[in-house]
């Protein structure tokens, strides 16, 4: 792994000041910066922050391809085959017993109490996807956190301010430290890093007769067949009740099977499918990843928000928004379909490309796609395009405010 530009900027920066945040676009290499940082220190613990149980095991595999020489253990209630509990006095004689070596230490925001309550000292802390940081369940944790920490660094695309004394927001600068890098989109986009969105909105029919997985099943299948880049799509559903109402009262799933596709959905509370089949998410993600990778395979994933956030998913080349999103969800379901294809980044290493001369690309765009049968629809594409705007063409990332 080589270290971009504007990763180096932000490594430089995070030995300038011992807390702050680091705003860097969704593809930008956040999480290498993080890794490197920790490669660069010596014995003590270094927590890792993340919004999801997914993202914490993610990020935990990332970090050991390259940090082989610390001890692990997670803080959270998922399934791991590192040492783990959410016991503070567990988690505090983790440390004694492993005392003289680098201990690194992956939680949830909704485990970080637990981590606090230990106390432990704690040579660093990252908070992945900081933006999560601010909300009312975790913000007291956060904060004991950047004041306990000998370093503190937060990482986001997507920062959220508050403009009421009442509700936590990453513009306090006690907490949240003050920017130490903010990298722009157009820059990665010039450098060949990730690749712009391109917003499309269509004008679908609405629903007949309440028949809602119907209408969901018809104007799926005419955005798949009508529209360009359409082989690897992720399909943001509006609830869990309508995935699994299209899946189960239609012919979807055969429709999609007869154009030679392949269907995954995921939810919290159901579990995760493969062509109708039930797998462990492990099973889930290895084969979201290698099909991803795969030239020619054709592919529909649906969600509601499981996978917005940070989890790698690899050449996705359209989204399908059916929900309503605040900034953050925008941007942060942009970022899941503006990465490089793997030709396009073997291209680019090998120097047959000019980064940024998207014509020479096989991807150019991610394809972000809006079905407008409603008001939602039309406040949502304004708002795509609001997002848009702010992070592609200005080049400033998409604040999230709180204004009561």
């Amino acid at each position: 792994m080589q270290l971009r530009p504007h990763q180096q900027r932000v490594l430089d920066a995070m030995l300038q000041y011992r807390i702050g945040q680091a705003i860097v676009p969704t593809g930008g290499g956040k999480t290498a910066c993080m890794i490197f940082d920790a490669m660069r220190q010596d014995a003590g613990t270094i927590v890792i922050v993340a919004p999801r149980i997914l993202l914490a095991e993610q990020l935990s595999a990332e970090f050991l391809e390259f940090i082989t020489d610390a001890e692990v253990m997670h803080v959270h209630s998922g399934e791991t085959h590192h040492f783990s509990s959410t016991k503070p006095a567990e988690i505090y004689q983790w440390v004694r017993n492993n005392a003289d070596t680098k201990r690194l230490i992956f939680t949830t925001y909704n485990s970080l109490d637990r981590v606090v309550s230990a106390g432990i000292p704690v040579a660093t802390i990252y908070f992945d996807e900081a933006h999560n940081s601010v909300q009312r369940n975790f913000y007291t944790a956060t904060a004991a956190m950047s004041s306990i920490a000998r370093r503190c660094y937060f990482f986001t695309a997507t920062p959220k301010h508050s403009l009421t004394p009442s509700k936590p927001g990453m513009n306090n600068p006690d907490v949240y430290g003050q920017v130490i890098e903010k990298v722009s989109a157009p820059e990665l986009i010039q450098g060949g890093y990730i690749i712009p969105p391109k917003v499309i909105t269509d004008k679908l029919p609405e629903t007949i007769n309440g028949d809602i997985a119907g209408r969901d099943r018809n104007n799926l299948l005419n955005v798949i067949d009508n529209n360009e880049s359409m082989e690897k799509v992720l399909i943001c559903a509006t609830k869990t009740k309508d995935i699994m109402r299209l899946v189960s009262e239609t012919d979807f799933a055969f429709e999609l099977d007869r154009r030679g596709y392949s269907l995954m959905w995921i939810t919290a509370k159901h579990g995760a499918f493969v062509d109708g089949k039930k797998v462990n998410r492990e099973v889930f993600f290895d084969t979201l990843n290698a099909w991803g990778k795969e030239d020619g395979k054709k592919f529909v994933i649906i969600h509601h928000s499981i996978l917005s956030e940070g989890i790698n998913v690899s050449g996705l080349s359209a989204c399908v928004m059916m929900r309503a999103m605040d900034y953050i969800g925008i941007a942060q379901t942009i970022g899941r379909v503006i990465r490089l294809h793997k030709n396009d980044a073997k291209g680019l290493r090998d120097g047959s490309i000019q980064p940024g001369n998207l014509s020479q690309y096989t991807k150019s765009f991610g394809l972000v796609h809006i079905p407008v049968f409603s008001n939602v629809g039309i406040s949502t594409a304004k708002k795509v395009q609001a997002v848009v705007d702010t992070i592609f063409q200005q080049g400033e990332p998409a604040i999230s405010v709180v204004r009561r």
